[in-house]
Order: structure tokens, then sequence, then C-alpha cells
């Protein structure tokens, strides 16, 4: 008996295999002369070598449909397969949730643009170089464009990520901050990392941020710096000042995307201070290369609460 081993690193396996790996029995089912098993990403085939020929051949034709739609149905399977499935309760033709798929993190995880407002920044960012996301809390305008950033990586079409917010204080004191440098901002930066812990494996995002790959860092650190060849985002844009906002959009290079995300409703600023972000939406606004898009209660994939929450304190209307 021969062994086939075969590796699914360009797919996340759980659409292949479906949910409840109901679409992997459906692949059993149809290969009964050999045995399939399938751990993470590996896949091990014992039988005949004409068998594994065959089964190989299938597998690599849904992989390739995998790729290229994100997505996996009976009929798909029938059509690839050329067998008529028989028992099966594998259906439907999208993913559950709607939208396509932007990255696929470890353990399942399928990173979707949920609402009108993310699949208009997926839309818009591979049309223009520079995009600003704003909308209130919870719309997934940083969790978007992290996925838009991990995305870039892992297709190689830029070398690094960026990830910036300015260290401004939500309205608390936290006074000294014990530790080095490192220490005393990841507080502010927590969200950016909790992102990227959704969409890249453990290890390989330790890896990634100790070779630099994935950069993250408070704003002003980026000052006399040249970005290039990378997706740079800033969040929470709207604790930026004029002069701030300015020093980070005029450190693009040429090969570069920037994504800017904010909340007009909570800037924790001084009072006296004009939010950098309500001035470059100003006159920013009509640039050939660089969109706005405005998102709003609808965009709220938080807990239902949530939008009530926004509304009844008037940060949307929806």
């Amino acid at each position: 008996m021969n062994e086939l081993k075969i590796e699914l690193d360009t797919i996340n396996p759980v659409i292949l295999w479906g949910a409840n790996n109901e679409y992997f029995e459906v692949i059993k089912k149809q290969f009964p002369k050999v045995k399939i098993v399938a751990r993470g990403s590996e896949v091990k085939v014992l039988g005949d070598e004409a068998e594994l020929v065959l089964f190989k051949a299938k597998l690599e034709s849904l992989v390739a449909h995998v790729e290229k739609y994100h997505a996996l149905s009976t009929n798909d399977l029938e059509s690839l397969l050329g067998r008529r499935i028989q028992n099966s309760e594998a259906t439907g033709n999208k993913p559950a949730g709607g939208g396509e798929a932007i990255v696929f993190g470890p353990n399942g995880i399928v990173v979707k643009a949920r609402t009108a407002n993310q699949r208009r920044m997926v839309e818009s960012i591979n049309k223009n170089d520079i995009l600003f996301a704003i909308g209130p809390a919870g719309t997934g305008k940083t969790y978007t464009a992290v996925a838009l950033a991990v995305r870039a990586l892992k297709n190689k079409e830029i070398k690094r990520i960026i990830l910036t917010r300015p260290a401004v204080e939500a309205g608390e004191n936290l006074g000294f901050l014990p530790g080095d440098l490192k220490e005393k901002v990841d507080p502010y930066l927590r969200p950016l990392y909790d992102a990227l812990d959704d969409m890249i494996p453990a290890e390989r995002l330790k890896m990634y941020l100790e070779n630099r790959t994935i950069e993250i860092a408070p704003l002003a650190f980026m000052r006399g710096r040249t970005l290039d060849n990378c997706f740079v985002i800033l969040d929470e844009a709207q604790n930026s000042t004029d002069m701030q906002l300015k020093m980070f959009l005029t450190r693009m290079g040429p090969s570069a995307k920037f994504i800017v995300t904010g909340d007009v409703t909570q800037i924790d600023l001084p009072k006296k201070q004009e939010s950098g972000l309500k001035i470059a939406l100003k006159i920013l606004e009509g640039i050939p290369g660089i969109d706005i898009i405005h998102l709003s209660g609808e965009d709220v994939v938080r807990h239902k609460l949530v939008r009530r929450i926004l509304k009844a304190y008037g940060d949307i209307t929806s």
C-alpha cells in the first residue's frame, strides 16, 4: 500500500472540508478504495498508486477552486469530482456569514468584510493608495484594515506591515508605567495585537515581530522615516494633531498603501487642541488616489446593544 502526503498551506482547510467535516465525509465516500486522514493542514492518503493519482488530481482541482473563490458548495463538489453526490447535507454556494474572505487565520478563523462599507474598504484599497475609514466604535474599521494589510503581506504585495497609533490616554491619567519602552507603549497598541492574533499563527506572528516584518509603534516614532514597500495603518487618528497627521501622510514612499482609521466622536486631545483628522478630512477630500469612507451604525458588528448605546449617546443616527 502506497502513501501520499499533501500540504494544504494555500487555503483554509475548514472551507475545503466543510462545516463539521461534512465535505470531508462526502469526499471519503467518493474514494472508498483509499484511506484519508486529515490533521490541520496535512492530508495523508493510503491506497493503491492508481487510486492515489486520481485522488491527488481531484483534490488539487478542489484546492484550486477554493483558492480562487474562497468557497465550496455541493454543486462545486459534484462538478469537480465528476460524480453525483448522494445523501449529503452539504449545501450552499457561499461560506456562512456573507462577504468575501479577506484572510484566513489560525484555528479556522475566516476574516471577511461583513458589511457594505467594509466591502467598500476592500474595493477602495485596491484602487487607491490612501484610504480614510471613519466611523464609530464597533464598525470593524481597524479590524478590516489590519486584515487587508495581512492579506497584502501573505500575497507578497508588500514586504512589511507598520501599525501605529497616537499614544494618547482615553480620558484617564495612567501615571508612571513601569518597564522598558515597549512595555510602556504596548497598552496603547493592544487592539492592534488582538487583531493580528486572529489572523496570524502565534509562532509566525512572534517571528514577524522579532524580525520587524510587522512593526507596531507609537505615531511619534514615524518622524523622519520613509515608509516604502509596506502597508501602513494609522489607528485612532482622531487623537493626532494636525502636524502629526501631516507628518505621517508625508512619510509615504513610492510603493506603499496607507489606511487611516478614526472616530471623530471620540477625541481625547486637550479641549483647545483640534483633531488633525478633522482638518485632513476637509482639505484632502477629492484628491485622486485618496478615498474617504464613512462607516455608520449599520456597520456595527459588536453586540447588538453597542449600536443602541451609540445611538443613545448621539454618535450614530441609524
